[in-house]
C-alpha cells in the first residue's frame, strides 16, 4: 500500500480514521471482558490452573499467527475488508466458546472455540494500526501510535477490567461474557461504515491492476523481511517480551490476589483497571515524549527497564504489604506506566523498513500476538515449579533481555520516507 498524500491530524491523530479509534475502543472493551476473570472462572468449574493456563497460550498461539497474517493481508485486501473478517470471526467463535465450551463445561471445545477466536481481534484491530502507519504524518508517527494504543489499552483494560466488576454481581459471569457481544457489533459496524479514509482502502491487486498475482510474494514477503532486515526481527522480539508479562500475570494474579491475599474479586478487578487506565494515558504521552526524546530511548529505559523492575514490584509490594488495598493499586499503576513506554517502538518498526511498512508492521503485530502466548506458558511452565515470585522474576529477566536488543534498532534517517522523525531517535 501506499499513502495518497497527508492527512489532516489533530494532536497527532488523523481526523480520516477518527471512527477508527473509537472503533478500536469498543471492539476491545468487548474482547477484554473476560481477560481478569477468565482464568479464576475457568477453574471454578473444576478445572485447574494448569488447564486454565493452557486455555490461553492455545488462543495466544492463534493471536499470534492471526497478528502476522493482518499486516500481510491488509496489503492483500485493503484494511476495510480485513477488519471486516476479523469481526465475523470473532462474533462467530466467540458463540461458539460460549455455548459449547464453558457451558457445556467441555474442555476441548474451549480450547479449540477460544483458540480459533484469537483470529478476530488481531485482524480487526491490528489492520488498523497498519492503516494508521500508511495515512499518518511522519513527524507525528510516535503520537498516532500513542492514539492507538490509547484505544485499544482503554478497551481492552480500562473498560474491559470495570465493566465486569460492576456487571459480574447481576449478570453473573455468563451473562457478562454474553453481553461483551454488544460491544463487538457496534465497534465493528463503525469500522466498517464510518471510517472515512479512502486513499489506502484498496488491495494490492487492485491497485496495481493484477487479479492477486503478488498474493504468494506478500504472503512470503512478511516472512522474508526477517532476513532481509535483521533489525525488524529484534524489533519482532521486543515487541514479544512487551507484554508478555501482562497476559502472564491477567493469568495468576487473579488467584493470587483473591486466594492469598484474600482481595475479593470484584477488587482485583478494579486494581487491574487501575493499572489499565494508566496505561492507557500513558500510551498516548509516552508516544509524544517519544517523537521528541527519541523512540528508543523511550523504548529501552522507561519501557525494558522500566518494566523489569515494576514487574517484580507487582509482586513483592503487595506480597509485604499484604491485604492493602492502597500498596496494589500503587503497583499496578507503576506497571501500567512502564508497559506504556514500549508504544514508540510502534514508530519504529515502520521506520526501519519504510518502503515496506506492511510487512514490518506484520512482524510487530506477530510480536504482539506471541506475547499473548508467551506470557501465559512463562505461568504454565513455572507456577509449579517456582511459584508467582519465579514468574515474576522470569518477566523481569526477559526484560532486560529486550533492553539489550533494544541498542540495536536504529532508526534510518537517510531514506526520505524516513526522514523529519528527528534525530533523537538516532542517539541514545
Amino acid at each position: 500500500m501506499r499513502t495518497v498524500g497527508e492527512t489532516k491530524q489533530v494532536f497527532g491523530m488523523p481526523v480520516s480514521l477518527a471512527w477508527g479509534f473509537l472503533a478500536v475502543f469498543l471492539f476491545m472493551v468487548g474482547d477484554g471482558v473476560e481477560q481478569a476473570f477468565l482464568s479464576k472462572y475457568i477453574v471454578q468449574l473444576g478445572f485447574s490452573v494448569d488447564q486454565a493456563a493452557l486455555v490461553f497460550s492455545v488462543y495466544g498461539i492463534v493471536i499470534a499467527v492471526a497478528s502476522w497474517f493482518s499486516g500481510v493481508l491488509v496489503e492483500l485486501w485493503g484494511p476495510r475488508i480485513t477488519m471486516l473478517v476479523g469481526f465475523l470471526v470473532w462474533v462467530l467463535f466467540d458463540v461458539g466458546f460460549l455455548v459449547l465450551g464453558l457451558e457445556s463445561r467441555n474442555y476441548p471445545m474451549m480450547l479449540v472455540m477460544y483458540g480459533l477466536r484469537g483470529f478476530g481481534f488481531p485482524l480487526f484491530s491490528f489492520s488498523f494500526i497498519v492503516w494508521i502507519s500508511y495515512v499518518s504524518d511522519k513527524g507525528s508517527l510516535g503520537a498516532a501510535m500513542g492514539w492507538f494504543w490509547f484505544a485499544f489499552a482503554g478497551g481492552l483494560g480500562f473498560i474491559g477490567a470495570y465493566y465486569p466488576s460492576f456487571t459480574i454481581p447481576f449478570l453473573g459471569y455468563m451473562g457478562t461474557l454474553w453481553s461483551a457481544l454488544a460491544w463487538i457489533v457496534v465497534g465493528g459496524l463503525l469500522a466498517i461504515f464510518l471510517i472515512g479514509d479512502r486513499s489506502t482502502t484498496q488491495s494490492r491487486a487492485n491497485r496495481d491492476g493484477e487479479a492477486g498475482g503478488h498474493a504468494l510474494r506478500d504472503l512470503l514477503g512478511g516472512i522474508t523481511i526477517l532476513g532481509k532486515n535483521p533489525k525488524v526481527a529484534v524489533g519482532g522480539v521486543v515487541r514479544t517480551i512487551n507484554t508478555s508479562a501482562q497476559y502472564g500475570f491477567v493469568v495468576i494474579l487473579p488467584i493470587f490476589f483473591t486466594n492469598s491475599l484474600h482481595f475479593t474479586t470484584s477488587q482485583w478487578l478494579q486494581i487491574w483497571g487501575d493499572m489499565s487506565i494508566t496505561n492507557m494515558i500513558f500510551n498516548f504521552i509516552w508516544g509524544a515524549v517519544g517523537d521528541k526524546l527519541g523512540w528508543r530511548r523511550v523504548v529501552q529505559w522507561f519501557g525494558c527497564i522500566g518494566c523489569a523492575a515494576t514487574s517484580l514490584l507487582f509482586y513483592y509490594g503487595p506480597l509485604h504489604a499484604g491485604h492493602n488495598y492502597g500498596m496494589a493499586v500503587l503497583v499496578s499503576c507503576l506497571f501500567g506506566i512502564t508497559l506504556a513506554a514500549f508504544v514508540p517502538l510502534s514508530a519504529i518498526m515502520p521506520s526501519l523498513e519504510p518502503e515496506n511498512k506492511g510487512f514490518a508492521m506484520s512482524i510487530l503485530n506477530l510480536g504482539a500476538g506471541l506475547s499473548t502466548f508467551v506470557g501465559p506458558a512463562v505461568v504454565g511452565l513455572l507456577n509449579n515449579r517456582v511459584g508467582v515470585a519465579g514468574i515474576a522474576w522470569a518477566f523481569a529477566i526477559l526484560y532486560i533481555v529486550s533492553a539489550i536488543l533494544s541498542r540495536f534498532l536504529e532508526v534510518r534517517t537517510d531514506h526520505p520516507i524516513a526522514k523529519g522523525v528527528g534525530n533523537a531517535q538516532e542517539t541514545v
